[in-house]
Order: structure tokens, then sequence, then C-alpha cells
């Protein structure tokens, strides 16, 4: 029902209540406070206290319920003060006990004014508890929304977060498998470029290796957007391992060496972690340093594991192709995921060295 229907209702009862009181027996000043106390329950969801003292006069000259209880529940389901509400019961205890006029009261038993102002004050607290009770159920029901949108937001989060993962796992496989096979498109176009005898086969390679440099630039800012709200991730599978290891040296298309061997019964993890820091070793030497050797030692001991991958200086000028240096990055992050640690800079030959070093527990 709408609330104006409720009060409405509450007003006309009321009414009734009080005319039933004073019907025979009431005086102007009698029908004057019950008519203020039973119209003021209009407002009595914007002044509640105020409602509740209106209905004070009519309490203390008939005998009335409907108005004063109805006072009491309201104030009681919209205020926090418990000494206020305690006090509201009081005087309507009071009220209701004494009589009028108020030399009355006291020339009866005593005994029995006692007992009907305990009776009263039971009467008067039960709508302060119901009030108070109706009150607690909406601060729950307020603190059950509230605890299901936190845990909305919460879900959301998550999901985000599970998002970024995945967009910077994409970044770096993407950077890891792509790039290695275009940067080797791109190198071999132009090798021939620079072989070929025939026109038309110079101009098809110039073309090759146009075409692989503007993918591999597309590569790279895709590759820039997909890391701006991404982070550390599991591996995607399936995956290489060092089974693949020795495919990779024989396709790089450079003069490389491949000595050692790691300890067996590593992990997943750490085998494709070995097998992309040599890929992408041996993809930069062909990006940077054209016409260099490459030689990849695998070395493990007692505590340790790793992957050494070393370049002699370039014999010739290496074609421009672009470059954000994800790769190292990457390589850096799954380094750390194997609580290890991951080098690269220059030898003082002239060449680069890239390595790997980590835990033999982690592996």
């Amino acid at each position: 029902m709408p609330p104006w229907a409720v009060d409405a209702g509450l007003v006309a009862l009321a009414g009734l209540d009080a005319w039933i009181s004073l019907l025979g027996e009431g005086t102007p000043v009698m029908w004057a406070c019950a008519a203020v106390g039973c119209a003021g329950l209009f407002l009595r969801r914007r002044l509640p206290l105020a409602v509740f003292l209106l209905t004070l006069p009519m309490t203390l000259f008939m005998d009335v319920a409907v108005a004063p209880i109805a006072a009491l529940y309201t104030l009681a389901a919209s205020s926090r003060n418990r000494p206020l509400l305690a006090g509201c019961a009081l005087l309507n205890a009071a009220a209701e006990t004494l009589a009028w006029p108020l030399s009355h009261t006291f020339t009866g038993d005593r005994t029995w004014t006692l007992v009907q102002f305990v009776y009263t004050l039971a009467t008067a607290f039960a709508p302060v508890l119901f009030g108070q009770l109706v009150q607690a159920r909406h601060d729950v029901a307020r603190q059950l929304v509230e605890v299901k949108e936190a845990r909305e937001h919460e879900r959301a989060l998550y999901a985000q977060t599970v998002l970024a993962r995945e967009r910077a796992q994409l970044a770096r496989e993407m950077h890891d498998v792509v790039s290695h096979q275009v940067s080797l498109i791109a190198v071999r176009a132009g090798a021939l470029q620079v072989a070929a005898k025939d026109a038309d086969a110079r101009e098809a390679a110039r073309t090759i290796r146009t075409l692989s440099t503007r993918t591999l630039d597309e590569l790279r800012h895709m590759v820039t957007l997909l890391r701006a709200s991404g982070g550390k991730a599991t591996e995607l599978t399936p995956q290489p391992t060092l089974a693949d290891l020795r495919q990779l040296v024989a396709n790089s298309g450079i003069e490389t060496t491949l000595t050692g061997e790691l300890p067996a019964g590593i992990s997943t993890t750490a085998q494709r972690t070995v097998y992309r820091t040599v890929q992408e070793a041996l993809t930069n030497v062909r990006k940077h340093a054209p016409g260099a050797r490459a030689d990849v030692r695998l070395w493990h001991d007692a505590h340790h594991f790793g992957v050494t991958v070393t370049n002699t200086a370039p014999t010739r000028p290496s074609v421009a192709l672009p470059s954000a240096r994800h790769g190292l990055i990457g390589l850096k992050e799954r380094a750390e995921l194997l609580h290890g640690a991951f080098t690269a800079g220059p030898t003082p030959e002239g060449g680069y060295e890239v390595a790997l070093r980590a835990p033999v527990r982690a592996g």
C-alpha cells in the first residue's frame, strides 16, 4: 500500500479509538487534543518526535492506544537514540497511568497504580522494540546489498586481472613466435635482394622485405597495446621444450654451435624459458648482427642451471628492422617466474651475450 493510504488508515483508526473513549463525557479541550493527536499522524514519517509529543495530551485525558503506539513505533523505527526512546516510553507509560484531574491519581490504591504503571510501561516498550527490530532488519538488508555489490565488483576486478594477464601472455607469445619467423623472412629477403641478378627477383625480394618490415612494425605496436594492461602470467600450451631446441638452432640460418646439457627432469616451464631465451637471442642476432656466429651453451651445477648465448661481431651491415626491446623484457619476466636472473649486454669483442640463470629447485 502507498504510505499516504497507511497514514490515512491510522488517522481514521486513531480517531475511532478516541471517539469511543470520549463518547458521552468529552470536553472541548479533550476533543481538541484528540483531533491534534490523531491528525498529527499524517506527519509521523517526517516529524516522529513531534508527533509523539502531540499524542501525550490525548493519552493523559483519555484511554487510547492507537495514536501513541503508532507514534512510538515510528519514532523507534527512525531513531537510533536509545536513551531518547526509553524516555519516550516512560513518558507514555506515565501519561497512561496518571488520571485527570491529577489529584485523582494518588487518592486510590497506590499499589494498583504501580502495577498499572508497570503494565503500561511494558505496553509502551513493545512498539519501541518492534520499531528497533524493523530498523535492524532494514540495516541487515542494506548490508546484504552492499556485500553483494562488493562481490560483484570483486568478480569484475578479478576478470579484468585475468584478462590483463592473458593479454600480457599473448603479447609475449606473439613476440617470441611471430617476430621470430617474420624477422627471418625479412633477413632472407634482404640477402636475396642483394645477391639476385635478375631485376624481377630483386624487386620481389625488396617487396617481401618491405612487407616483412611493415608486419614487424605493426606487430610491435600490437604487442605494446597488449602489454599496456598486462602483467605476469602463466604459460600458454602447447609450447616447445628442450626437445625442439636443436631444430630451432638448425633452422635459424645462423652458424651456431650448441653445447652442454641441462639437468634431467626440469619442469616444462623451465624448458620453455630456456627455449624462448635461445629463440630471442638468435632472432636478435639475425636482426642486428648479420653474418655473426653464435654459441649456445647449456650448463648446470648442484644448485643452478642456465643458458648463455654469445654472438660475435657482425660482418655486414644490418637491415633496419623495428624493435621495442619487448623480447628482452619478456625474457626477464620469464626468469623472474623461475626465481632466477636474466642479463644481456655487449661483449668486449664487439658481440653480444644473453644469459639466463635459475635455481635447480625452481626448475
